[in-house]
C-alpha cells in the first residue's frame, strides 16, 4: 500500500524528503504561516502556497482510505471480497477509479434488471450474450411463465439484464467516458415562458460549446441559471453514433436474431443508464474544477485587498455618504478610536451645504484630522467634491474607500461588542475610517464573501471556498505582522497559533497590566502554553519594546544568534541593526548549525537591515474625471482614471466613479495574448481606461487598456 508521504508527494509534485518534514510539523501542531517562515531547513523552502496543497492533498489521502474501508466492509458484508479484489481496491488511489470498480457492488433501489431477474430471465440473457445463431424468440418461448406473459415481455426482461451488464462494465464506462472527455458538448437552453423573467441569462438562451473548452465563469453562470429554474442544461457528446459505433464494436457478434437484441440492449444502455450517469459526473467534474478557478481567483483577490497600502496611525475623519438621511461623520484618533460623530445634510432634499462645510472645517480644526475617508456608495462623488472644495487649516489628503461589506459590519456582533452604545451608521462610519488607517485590521472583522472581490461566491463549494478565504487572511495577517499592544481580538484570532480564546485573553491581560514590553510576557497570559507561544510570536510586534527584535519577525528562537553575531562584532543589538557596517562585518557561515541553516540566517540579515518593516506599499491619492457622474455622460473613446475593484479569469472591473463598473474584458488588456488578467492588473489599481463602448439597456460599459496614449 502507498504510504501517505509517497501519495501527496505525487499529487502535488514536490520532493518527498520535503513532503514528509511538511507533514511531520503539521501533524505536531505547527502552522502553515510558522513553517514557511521559521522552518525553511526543514521544507526546502516551501511557501505557504505549496504547503497549504500539502496539507490539502494529505486531507485527500485520509478521505480516500476511509472511502476504501467502507467499500470493503460492503462488499464484505455481502460475501463478495476476493483476495484479487481485495488488493485491486488497496492498491487504487484514484477516486473516481475505486467508485468504478465498487459499482458493481454498491447497493442499490431495485432496478428492471433486479425485477427480470427475479422472474428467472437472467439464463436467456446469458443465451442471447452468446449470440448464437437461431430463432431468438424461439428461445424466449421457454420462459414464457409465471410473470413472464409473453416472448415480449421475456425479451424485454433480457435486454434489461444485459443493459445492466453494459453499465456495470469497466470497460465500457471508461471507453464512454474517454469520449465524454474529448467530445463532450455543454448545451444550454431557455426554459420555455421564463425568457423575460430570466433576462440576465440571454447569452445562454441558445448556446453550445465543447465542455473541455467552457470557462469556469460560463459554467458556474449557466449551472447558476439551471438551479433558478431559467435555464436547462445538458452534457453529451456531439455525436451520440460515434458512441454507438464503439460498443457494438465490443458487444455485437454477428447479424444474427440474439445479435440483434444485444444491440437494442447496447442502445438502452446508453441512453438510459450509461449516458446519465457519466453526464452526471461529468458535470461534478466539471463543476469542482470551476469552483477550483473561482475560488483560486476569490484568493487573489482578496489577499491583494488585503495588502493594500495603509494609511497608517493618523487621525481621519470619515463619512458615510448619503442623500436623504445626511452624511454620518465620525472623528477618530490615530489608534482608530471614536471621538465624535453627528450627522450633515449637505446634499438634496435639504441642500444645507454651507452649513455642512462649516462643520467640517471645525471637525477638521478641532480634532486635529490628517485625512478624510468617503465611502464610494450613494452620493459618494457629491461628497468628495464638497470635502475637497472647502478651505482647511492644514492639508488634508482625501480619499475614497470601498463601502463593500461595512453595512455587514455594521449590524454584526463584532460591532455591537465594539460599539454597544451606537446605532449602525455609526459603526458603517468607523469601519470607513479604519479601513483607510488599515485595511487589514479592519477588513477581517468581515465575512469575506461580503467584501466584493468574488464571483459566484455563493455558487462554489462553500467548505471549500471558507477553507481557503480563511487561510488566505491568516497568510495575509502573519505576513504583515501584528501589534501586540493595538491589536482587536479579531486580529489577533488569524496570528499563528492563537485561538478565539487565546486572543480574548491576550485583550484582557493588556487592560489588567498595561501594554506589554516583551514578547517574553505572553507567556503570562493564561493558556498561553509553549507551543502557541512558538508558533505565535514572531509574528506579533512590540513597538518601542526594549530589545528592538521583539518588533521585528526574527523569532525568540533565533535572539541568540542575533546576541552572538552583536557580540563578535563588537556593538549591541541595536547598533547592528543601525549600524550596516557592524551587518557587512558578520560572517554567515560561522553561524551553520544542525539547526540552523542558512535560509535562517539570510531572514535574520534582512529582518536586521529594516525590523518590523511592512511589506504593503505606500498608499496614493486618487481621483475621478469631474466631469463624469452618470453613465450618461460616457462616450465611446474617452480616456478616463478608474481604480480595478474586482478580478475574474475573463477580465476585470473598474471604478470610473459612477454607479456602474466598468469591464476589462481580457482580450483589451494588451496588444498581446493574455492567459490571466491577474499578470496585467491588481485590486486597488489605479489605472487609465479607455471606453470602448456603451450599452445603455443593459447598463453595460466595455472598456479597453488598448491605444491609450
Amino acid at each position: 500500500m502507498m504510504k501517505i508521504e509517497e501519495y501527496v508527494a505525487k499529487t502535488v509534485s514536490i520532493d518527498i524528503a520535503a513532503v514528509l518534514a511538511t507533514l511531520r510539523l503539521l501533524e505536531g501542531g505547527a502552522t502553515i504561516p510558522f513553517i514557511s517562515r521559521y522552518r525553511k531547513e526543514a521544507t526546502g523552502g516551501l511557501d505557504e502556497v505549496k504547503i497549504a496543497d500539502i496539507a490539502t492533498s494529505a486531507a485527500a489521502f485520509e478521505e480516500l482510505v476511509k472511502r476504501k474501508e467502507t467499500i470493503l466492509n460492503s462488499i464484505e458484508e455481502q460475501g463478495k471480497l476476493t483476495p484479487e479484489l481485495k488488493k485491486r481496491i488497496e492498491d487504487c488511489y484514484d477516486k473516481p477509479e475505486l467508485e468504478h470498480i465498487y459499482l458493481p457492488y454498491k447497493p442499490k433501489r431495485k432496478t428492471r434488471a433486479d425485477m427480470a431477474r427475479e422472474k428467472g430471465l437472467e439464463p436467456l440473457s446469458k443465451i442471447i450474450m452468446s449470440q448464437q445463431y437461431g430463432n431468438v424468440e424461439d428461445k424466449a418461448f421457454r420462459f414464457v411463465k409465471g410473470d413472464v406473459k409473453s416472448v415480449d415481455d421475456a425479451l424485454q426482461g433480457a435486454r434489461d439484464i444485459i443493459a445492466e451488464w453494459v453499465n456495470e462494465d469497466e470497460w465500457t464506462r471508461n471507453a464512454v467516458r474517454k469520449i465524454f472527455q474529448y467530445d463532450a458538448v455543454l448545451v444550454s437552453k431557455v426554459i420555455k415562458g421564463k425568457e423575460a423573467e430570466g433576462d440576465k441569462y440571454r447569452d445562454y438562451f441558445d448556446w453550445s460549446g465543447p465542455l473541455s473548452r467552457c470557462s469556469s465563469h460560463r459554467l458556474l453562470a449557466i449551472r447558476r441559471g439551471e438551479k433558478e429554474g431559467f435555464l436547462k442544461c445538458s452534457i453529451a457528446p456531439a455525436d451520440d453514433d460515434r458512441v454507438y459505433e464503439r460498443l457494438n464494436r465490443r458487444y455485437v457478434k454477428n447479424d444474427s436474431s440474439s445479435a440483434e437484441q444485444v444491440e437494442i440492449a447496447v442502445r438502452d444502455s446508453y441512453k438510459r443508464l450509461l449516458k446519465p450517469s457519466i453526464e452526471s459526473e461529468f458535470a461534478a467534474i466539471s463543476k469542482e474544477k470551476a469552483d477550483a478557478d473561482a475560488i483560486r481567483v476569490f484568493a487573489q483577490n482578496l489577499k491583494q485587498l488585503l495588502m493594500a497600502p495603509p494609511l497608517g496611525q493618523k487621525r481621519v475623519l470619515a463619512i458615510d455618504p448619503g442623500f436623504r438621511t445626511g452624511c454620518k461623520v465620525v472623528c477618530l484618533d490615530a489608534q482608530g478610536n471614536l471621538l465624535h460623530n453627528e450627522t450633515i445634510y449637505p446634499h438634496p432634499p435639504r441642500n444645507e451645504k454651507h452649513i455642512a462645510e462649516r462643520k467640517l472645517q471645525k471637525l477638521v480644526e478641532q480634532y486635529k484630522i490628517e485625512a478624510i475617508s468617503i465611502g464610494n456608495g450613494t452620493a459618494g462623488r457629491e461628497t468628495e467634491a464638497l470635502v475637497t472644495n472647502i478651505r482647511y487649516d492644514r492639508n488634508i489628503q482625501v480619499f475614497m474607500v470601498s463601502e463593500d461589506g461595512a453595512s455587514i459590519y455594521s449590524a454584526s456582533k463584532i460591532a455591537r461588542d465594539e460599539f454597544p452604545d451606537y446605532d449602525v451608521t455609526v459603526r458603517g462610519s468607523v469601519s470607513i475610517g479604519r479601513r483607510l488607517m488599515d485595511p487589514l485590521a479592519e477588513l477581517v472583522k468581515i465575512d469575506p464573501k461580503s467584501i466584493g472581490v468574488g464571483q459566484y461566491q455563493y455558487d462554489v463549494n462553500q467548505t471549500e471556498l471558507k477553507q481557503s478565504l480563511d487561510r488566505t487572511v491568516e497568510n495575509c495577517v502573519n505576513q504583515v505582522g501584528v501589534n501586540l499592544n493595538t491589536a482587536s481580538k479579531y486580529l489577533l484570532t488569524y496570528v499563528s497559533g492563537l485561538s478565539s480564546t487565546l486572543a480574548q485573553n491576550i485583550v484582557d491581560y493588556r487592560v489588567e497590566n498595561g501594554a506589554f514590553e516583551n514578547r517574553k510576557q505572553l507567556l503570562k497570559v493564561p493558556r498561553m502554553g509553549t507551543k502557541s507561544f512558538e508558533q505565535s510570536a514572531g509574528f506579533l510586534r512590540i513597538p518601542g519594546a526594549k530589545n528592538p527584535l521583539d518588533n521585528s519577525a526574527v523569532h525568540p528562537e533565533s535572539y541568540h544568534i542575533v546576541e552572538r553575531m552583536a557580540k563578535d562584532v563588537g556593538c549591541t543589538v541595536q547598533e547592528l541593526i543601525s549600524n550596516k557596517e557592524n551587518r557587512l562585518a558578520i560572517h554567515l557561515e560561522d553561524y551553520l548549525s544542525e539547526d540552523v541553516g542558512m535560509p535562517t540566517l539570510l531572514d535574520i540579515m534582512s529582518e536586521l537591515e529594516k525590523p518590523g518593516r511592512d511589506p504593503r506599499n505606500s498608499i496614493e491619492v486618487f481621483s475621478f474625471d469631474d466631469s463624469i457622474r452618470t453613465i450618461d455622460d460616457l462616450k465611446p473613446g474617452m480616456v478616463l482614471p478608474g481604480i480595478v475593484t474586482n478580478i475574474t479569469d475573463f477580465g476585470c472591473f473598474v471604478d470610473i466613479g459612477i454607479k456602474e463598473n466598468g469591464l476589462i474584458h481580457i482580450s483589451e488588456m494588451s496588444d498581446t495574448y493574455v492567459s490571466d488578467p491577474a499578470s496585467v492588473v491588481s485590486i486597488h489599481q489605479q489605472l487609465k481606461v479607455r471606453i470602448k463602448a456603451v450599452d445603455m439597456e443593459r447598463k453595460r460599459i466595455s472598456l479597453s487598456l488598448k491605444d491609450i496614449d
